[in-house]
């Protein structure tokens, strides 16, 4: 690993992973951040000492995270964290969780890190230079049709009611091997990327949810744009990603299903 700025991210990731660890041991302390969206201590935790590691490797930078971190920088260079990606299935002791990091300069995604910490998984990537799980180098599926693919997808934390995406878990169901919702949009890209699944589409995230696992995937060998099939940009909020063989069909029932449904 040659890139400084990754080699910096991912140790801090796994730093971060480890205070998850250890917050994931202790009783519940959650609180609601709007609806039944939660935020607990652990976010907080990790997104301090992220930001305070960043900031003192490269203080040039701006860094914005989840929890509500917002460091302006002149440089062009913005870090996008996630402290802890899946804290609702954290709060309920559901062991699916990570921490996302992304460096993004203008639209360009320089690098990326996602860290699993109850696996010990991290997925890794620089722009350019192929992506990773730990040491090994990953690759998207070979998968060819839609109808032998697994997919995964998610749903909204806020306003549920307003999203049409239960309308397209039920089709996609219908027509793959199966949809899985692991409740962690970074860990669903890098899955993609490591071919463990063969596409994934969700509504309304955020670019810290997304950042990482968008360069992943590309740099995996595969495709990411958003439901029209246009080009993705940080700061969308339709996503699709798959292994590229199946992206024609799965742009085909978005539009089908896009026909059908009212204007949101």
């Amino acid at each position: 690993m040659t890139n400084r700025y990754l080699e910096v991210a991912v140790e801090t990731a796994r730093q971060a992973g480890a205070l998850l660890l250890d917050e994931f041991q202790k009783p519940r302390q959650h609180e609601y951040k709007g609806g039944v969206d939660l935020v607990t201590a652990a976010d907080r935790r990790s997104e301090v000492f992220i930001v305070e590691r960043l900031g003192t490797y490269f203080p040039q930078h701006a860094i914005v995270g989840e929890e509500g971190t917002r460091r302006e920088a002149d440089s062009g260079y913005c870090w996008y964290v996630d402290p802890l990606d899946g804290t609702t299935n954290f709060a309920h002791r559901y062991p699916c969780f990570a921490v996302s990091l992304a460096l993004v300069r203008g639209e360009e995604i320089l690098a990326g890190v996602v860290h699993d910490p109850v696996r010990g998984e991290t997925f890794h990537a620089a722009a350019g230079e192929g992506a990773w799980l730990n040491q090994k180098r990953i690759r998207v599926s070979a998968t060819e049709r839609l109808t032998e693919s697994l997919l995964a997808t998610g749903f909204p934390t806020r306003k549920r009611h307003e999203s049409p995406n239960i309308h397209y878990y039920y089709r996609f169901t219908l027509l793959s091997h199966g949809v899985r919702r692991d409740g962690s949009a970074a860990l669903d890209l890098c899955y993609v990327a490591a071919g463990r699944f063969d596409g994934f589409w969700e509504f309304d995230l955020q670019s810290w949810d997304v950042g990482a696992g968008i360069l992943l995937v590309r740099e995996a060998g595969g495709v990411v744009t958003d439901l029209k099939g246009m080009p993705f940009h940080l700061g969308g909020k339709e996503i699709a990603a798959s292994n590229g063989r199946i992206h024609p069909e799965l742009q085909q029932v978005f539009a089908e299903l896009a026909a059908q449904a009212p204007p949101r």
